[in-house]
């Protein structure tokens, strides 16, 4: 059965985010000042081959904690649909 996992990987809220801090001066100069706070991450979709939704959500976990997010600075989140 095919799978699909839906990863969120974001920048942990202890750390800035450069691209985040930048996004929100350029929603600033459009006039969209009541924007307060940006943090930019990224969304990753996975289609897995897998006998369960607990073996695909361990694929997609594997994956995220050995290529997918650097877990010093970011954290993720797996959806299996």
């Amino acid at each position: 059965m095919t799978f699909t996992a839906h990863i969120n990987v974001m920048p942990l809220k202890e750390l800035l985010d450069p691209q985040g801090k930048a996004v929100l001066g350029g929603l600033k100069n459009l006039g969209l000042g009541n924007v307060h706070d940006v943090r930019v991450g990224k969304h990753i979709t996975l289609q897995i081959d897998a006998a369960s939704k607990e073996e695909a959500q361990q694929i997609a976990e594997n994956a995220c904690q050995k290529l997918l997010a650097n877990q010093v600075m970011e954290f993720y989140e797996v959806n299996i649909q």
